[in-house]
């Protein structure tokens, strides 16, 4: 079988994947998004509300499209700011067995700037320049909230079409927390445990020194690496 008869083969598969995804994930996002999903209360609706009054949020409060924007600004400037900060504190951070050294200011900025962004462009080699920490409790944090203020921004876009006549377009820190609650960490935790099933790494060891068959000797980079990619792909991050 040639290259091109495999190519439209995959080409056909993940689109007829996706095709058949569209009604039962897009009704299910749909019922999530509005408080209408009884599993997904009935299972996280307690952390829900948990969330909500730890932040102080009105869940029942609808915003207008003024509030709801500045609410999703001053929500990526917090996660620029940390993603900034746990790679300038790196050196100082747990979770670093490669004892890597903290990420320079300019690098440190275009990658919080771009996780926050979604479009995740690195200029760095994440395994000689990330801790396990930073990759974390930064860029993979990073990899849900950017997925969920997207999916949030499309939610508010579709109720300002469907209520037009209406001044408010919903709760960005509600749509946030639903959307990361109960659409991409269930999706991610089963993409990582598949991911593991099939070898892909996911611990905190340091890095292993092995011998070659060519008398050489060959560092291989370990780490939490399963859980990252799943939300990665189901993010539709970028990165390598």
């Amino acid at each position: 079988m040639n290259a091109a008869v495999n190519f439209y083969l995959l080409l056909a598969t993940v689109l007829g994947l996706a095709l058949l995804c569209v009604k039962p994930l897009g009704s299910y996002m749909a019922d999530v998004m509005e408080g209408r999903a009884p599993l997904a209360q009935r299972l996280g609706g307690r952390f829900e509300h948990f969330l909500y009054r730890l932040s102080g949020v009105d869940a029942s409060k609808e915003m207008s499209w003024k509030q709801y924007a500045i609410a999703l600004l001053l929500f990526n400037l917090l996660g620029a700011l940390i993603v900034y900060a746990l790679q300038r504190l790196q050196l100082f951070l747990p979770l670093n067995p490669q004892k890597l050294s903290a990420v320079s200011p300019d690098s440190s900025f275009n990658t919080a700037v771009s996780f926050i962004t979604n479009t995740n462009w690195q200029g760095y080699s994440g395994e000689s320049t990330m801790g396990y920490l930073v990759q974390m409790a930064g860029l993979a944090v990073q990899n849900f909230l950017s997925a969920a203020t997207g999916i949030a921004v499309a939610i508010a876009l579709i109720r300002g079409f469907a209520r037009h006549t209406v001044q408010v377009i919903g709760n960005f820190w509600v749509d946030v927390t639903r959307s990361t609650l109960y659409i991409l960490l269930p999706l991610a935790a089963v993409l990582a445990l598949i991911l593991v099933s099939q070898g892909v790494i996911q611990n905190f060891d340091g890095y292993k020194d092995v011998h070659t068959i060519t008398a050489t000797t060959q560092t291989l980079p370990m780490g939490p690496v399963a859980s990252q990619e799943a939300i990665k792909e189901l993010g539709t991050n970028g990165g390598g």
